[in-house]
């Protein structure tokens, strides 16, 4: 069984992410997963959202280009190898993978996101000066 992904073209300059997003949320669609892959010149944003029609719509009605893809989720057991199994039933099937992602994690009520930047000491300053702190290991129950 397939869910649909949105995959978003866009252009590589600040505050697209902010702007999609931002139009979601104003529309009340909720995202379950995101992605981008990027280049020098633009970038493929792709979402599972709560309602992907919905998304569909508003996204195209500001002047978005886009497309629609049929996309399989598949559990794994969250222990360590968990993906590694699966992965190599693939491997092993010869079944090629062309992209994955994961889908959020939900925990008390709060999704997470995972951020690698290239000037991490000013991104810490910066949550920090809006009263935000990173998520520590045992906030995500890591170890």
């Amino acid at each position: 069984m397939s869910v649909n992904q949105i995959s978003v073209f866009l252009e590589n300059k600040t505050g697209q992410l902010a702007e999609i997003t931002k139009l979601l949320a104003e529309n009340h669609i909720n995202l379950r997963a995101i992605s981008i892959a990027e280049t020098a010149d633009y970038g493929v944003l792709r979402i599972i959202a709560d309602d992907a029609e919905k998304a569909t719509s508003v996204l195209l009605s500001h002047g978005n280009i886009l497309s629609m893809t049929p996309v399989t989720v598949v559990a794994v057991e969250d222990k360590p190898a968990g993906l590694s199994e699966l992965l190599s039933l693939l491997s092993d099937g010869d079944v090629a993978i062309e992209y994955m992602y994961s889908l959020f994690t939900h925990q008390n009520g709060k999704a997470y996101m995972v951020f690698r930047i290239a000037d991490e000491p000013a991104f810490i300053k910066l949550l920090n000066s809006h009263g935000l702190t990173p998520a520590t290991a045992e906030e995500l129950d890591l170890k």
